[in-house]
């Protein structure tokens, strides 16, 4: 069934994308994939989450279709390739699919050569079959020979099959074809090696049971005793870091004045050392409960210093955001804004899930599987959402953040910014031309070359 599907899928490529750009045939395609996977695998659906990514792979799929851009493609593809992995391979974690992924983008081009491996071996049992073969494959291999023969003895003869113009771009159609093979039996018929079964025990988010007996140092040299006393020492002295450094940030941020022309760049300066101090503080978490401190009856001190550690780290999360907010409330939104504001809620849930994994005994593994998902649903919420539109709704309610040049730059906005220009009598120079010959360009592009949003929009003004 798998060599059906491919072809299946190779021929809706290639008449979807031949001379065609990416458009509305990328979004009718995804949909065609997840339709296949819901009835030739709906025997596999055994959980809600199988649904929901049925759901959102729907929703990826419009949401290209409507916007066309880098976010909401990268939302399509990774979740059709998340609904396929968990439907074809519901045990092992999620956080596998990116190295098969990054694999089979190279193996697939070996594999398809080593036919043996996957075209069907079985003898053809099927008259039908049978009766292609040997009427119309057989003869049609033997005419198209000869006639190349012939057509080099006789020009009269080659002119009666070639005296016309066949209106088809052979290199294209070639490449095409190639591409959809590739992307279908990357798809269909990925390889799997064998380690990552080995693998995914270790990414179990619970400890096995001899796991939890056994209480192994990090260091030969060191036994147990002292990496624990070690572990209390370091954190006792990260928290009076920290506590240190919520007192100074909080002081430069809300009560020290600044200068306006150097107060974005050191806010957002401020903003990143936030972000990795709760990287590194989520990586300290990771070494200290790695394996056998999750259940050692001694390290009482331990958990509770770790877990004031993070609780002072959410404390400073809690701290950025609200300087974002009098950042915004100040100079409007910018898409760099609202990005800072996505990074500091993933951080504060990492945090959470760090604290939840010290709190339940979890693995390490734990927190990336968690994680992940985490991530993808940002992603998801990026792709549906219009936040260029948002952004300069925004702006223009409040009066700040509005130069022209500015909300030309953003992205599907172009309603609420021509009406605003008009009515201001102002002119977004280059950028705004740019937005304008780009909306030009998709309205002539054919149906399945279009982004639809830019089908919502009036001529050029």
């Amino acid at each position: 069934m798998k060599n059906q599907l491919i072809l299946v899928c190779s021929l809706i490529f290639t008449l979807l994308f031949y001379n065609e750009s990416i458009g509305v045939n990328l979004a009718v395609f995804g949909l065609v994939l997840t339709g296949m996977i819901c009835y030739f695998f709906q025997y596999r659906f055994s959980s809600r989450l199988h649904l929901a990514l049925v759901i959102v792979s729907v929703l990826s799929c419009f949401a290209f279709a409507w916007y066309g851009d880098f976010v909401s493609f990268l939302a399509l593809a990774i979740s059709v390739l998340f609904l396929q992995f968990k439907i074809q391979e519901p045990k092992l974690k999620i956080v596998q699919i990116f190295p098969i992924i990054f694999i089979n983008g190279f193996t697939s081009l070996g594999r398809i050569l080593m036919f043996s491996q996957w075209l069907p071996k079985r003898e053809l049992k099927n008259n039908l079959a049978k009766k292609i073969i040997a009427y119309i494959l057989i003869p049609a291999i033997f005419i198209i020979l000869f006639f190349t023969v012939y057509a080099f003895g006789s020009n009269h003869f080659s002119a009666l099959f070639t005296d016309y113009t066949l209106d088809l771009n052979v290199f294209h159609l070639v490449l095409i074809v190639l591409l959809g093979f590739y992307i279908s039996f990357s798809f269909w018929n990925y390889w799997l090696p064998e380690y990552c079964y080995d693998f995914n025990s270790k990414l179990d988010n619970d400890f096995s049971n001899e796991k939890r007996m056994v209480h192994k140092q990090t260091f030969s040299f060191l036994d147990l005793d002292f990496e624990r006393k070690s572990g209390e020492i370091t954190l006792v002295l990260l928290n009076c870091m920290i506590l240190i450094f919520i007192g100074t940030y909080n002081y430069e941020q809300f009560f020290e004045e600044k200068v306006v022309v150097t107060l974005s760049a050191a806010t957002h300066e401020r903003v990143n050392s936030v972000i990795f101090s709760i990287i590194m503080a989520v990586g300290v978490m990771l070494f200290f409960f790695k394996n056998g401190f999750n259940f050692d009856n001694k390290a009482s001190k331990l958990k509770l210093l770790s877990k004031i550690w993070i609780t002072l780290n959410g404390v400073l999360i809690i701290s950025t955001i609200i300087k974002n907010v009098e950042y915004v409330t100040a100079f409007g939104l910018t898409y760099k804004r609202l990005g800072v504001f996505a990074f500091l809620l993933l951080a504060f849930v990492g945090l959470f899930i760090t604290y939840w994994k010290i709190y339940k005994q979890k693995t390490n593994a734990y927190l990336f599987n968690q994680m992940i998902w985490y991530f993808y649903g940002t992603l998801l919420l990026c792709s549906f959402i219009n936040w260029g539109s948002l952004i300069t709704n925004y702006n223009i309610s409040v009066n700040k953040g509005v130069d022209p040049i500015f909300l030309s730059g953003l992205n599907f906005n172009d309603n609420v910014c021509r009406a605003y220009f008009i009515q201001n009598k102002l002119d977004g120079q280059y950028p705004e031309m740019g937005r304008e010959q780009k909306i030009v360009r998709n309205q002539k592009e054919s149906f399945l070359s279009k982004a639809l949003y830019y089908e919502t929009l009036d001529k050029l003004k």
